[in-house]
């Protein structure tokens, strides 16, 4: 059977992807083993450079939707579009928004015992960034239907939403002020 090469190409990007994640948990598990006394700090690493996956797949998608906006239903910008955004969500976001989440919640167990308003506020706006990745893989759903129904302007104005966040995030983070 002859696969489609777009169709090949992204399950090689998958298959990437999981060979990506084993080895980092791999990693981590070796680093549990070896070095116990600095897992929190590794783990701590590997929670930014997964946040910071994150947030650049959040801010990168909403800006493929406006370009995809503008291309029309079924042409080959419109499918390119779909392919880069269905890729995007699958091979980045998701994988490093769980990542962050798992090793989030366990740093804020083991470091801080989930105590401290600033730690709640933090998560609040988690749970909150959690809402608005689940909005826009809603909307990679309906773009590879052909289903749009929102404007070039409504996704700018998304765009900015994550960064907003982002930045309360950071805040909370550094300065703790509460």
């Amino acid at each position: 059977m002859n696969i489609p090469e777009t169709q090949q190409s992204g399950r090689n990007a998958a298959k990437r992807a999981a060979a990506a994640i084993a080895i980092l948990v791999v990693l981590t598990a070796l680093l549990f083993l070896l070095d116990p006394d600095n897992l929190y700090l590794w783990i701590k690493a590997v929670h930014v450079i997964a946040v910071i996956s994150w947030m650049a797949g959040m801010l990168y998608l909403p800006r493929l939707f406006i370009y995809h906006t503008g291309a029309e239903p079924g042409s080959v910008q419109s499918e390119t579009f779909k392919v880069m955004e269905q890729r995007l969500l699958r091979v980045i976001i998701n994988p490093a928004m769980m990542v962050t989440w798992v090793l989030g919640l366990w740093l804020a167990w083991k470091g801080f015992g989930f105590s401290g308003g600033w730690l709640h506020a933090k998560i609040a706006l988690v749970v909150v960034l959690s809402g608005v990745h689940g909005y826009l893989s809603g909307a990679v759903r309906k773009f590879a239907e052909d289903r749009n129904d929102r404007s070039a302007r409504h996704w700018r104005l998304v765009n900015e939403v994550p960064t907003v966040l982002m930045i309360g995030i950071v805040i909370l983070v550094v300065v703790k002020p509460f």
